[in-house]
């Protein structure tokens, strides 16, 4: 197996270039990971920030696999990599044959224990934007990975939040933080023609199905039912 300096030297490319470019993909990560309130970043964003002014089509993997390495190594993150989901309303018809790495996407996570980096880390400011994720998906698993939008509202007015607020004391505008939810790819959008007209569904995105993220809201609901016997009981 070639080492990284023949691998290198194959593509015409020097390690003090390829470390540039590595160096370029990890800033452009974190500015994106910011700037958009950490959506996930597209492969083929970070393949054209290689392919701009290199065109060997193995680079844009080596340059990543090292941005990876270095995220974990330097920053203590991990760049997750995520496939994308197409909502099950719409996933028949649709050619197998799509580009995978057009469907491939990164998000930043923490590799510190949960307590340290509530601790340390967490901005108070924006850990209502985090229960209220937790929430929503929440809601949207115990209706079995997928809820129609009225029944979603339904159960969010219930706790005081309707679509129609756009002043939240917390959130801001309702139905724009349920927006950004399906722009983080926790959730996704879907239209579904019925007999009463089209019905918009949401359903969970790769994001909400991510194991840790999938394991942390099935152990909640748990509780939240076994608490629910006992007071039963």
């Amino acid at each position: 197996m070639a080492g990284a300096g023949d691998y290198l030297s194959q593509i015409d490319i020097s390690n003090e270039e390829k470390d540039k470019l590595v160096a370029e993909a990890i800033r452009y990560i974190i500015f994106k990971t910011h700037q958009n309130s950490g959506c996930p970043i597209k492969r083929e964003e970070l393949t054209q920030l290689v392919t701009k002014n290199y065109r060997n089509r193995g680079l844009p993997a080596v340059v990543i696999e090292e941005a990876k390495e270095k995220m974990s190594s330097i920053f203590g993150y991990e760049l997750r990599e995520l496939q994308r989901t197409r909502p099950s309303s719409t996933s028949q018809g649709h050619s197998s044959q799509q580009n995978v790495a057009d469907t491939k996407s990164y998000v930043l996570i923490s590799k510190l224990p949960a307590d340290i980096y509530r601790k340390y880390v967490e901005d108070v400011n924006t850990a209502h934007v985090t229960g209220f994720t937790f929430v929503v998906v929440s809601i949207v698993h115990l209706a079995g990975g997928k809820i129609p939008e009225e029944s979603l509202w339904h159960h969010l007015r219930r706790m005081g939040l309707s679509e129609s607020d756009e002043k939240h004391p917390v959130l801001g505008n309702i139905k724009q933080a349920v927006e950004l939810l399906v722009q983080k790819r926790y959730l996704q959008k879907a239209k579904i023609n019925g007999p009463e007209g089209n019905i918009t569904f949401y359903e969970l995105a790769e994001r909400a199905l991510d194991g840790p993220v999938s394991e942390e809201i099935k152990e909640y609901v748990a509780q939240i039912v076994n608490k629910n016997v006992d007071t039963v009981d």
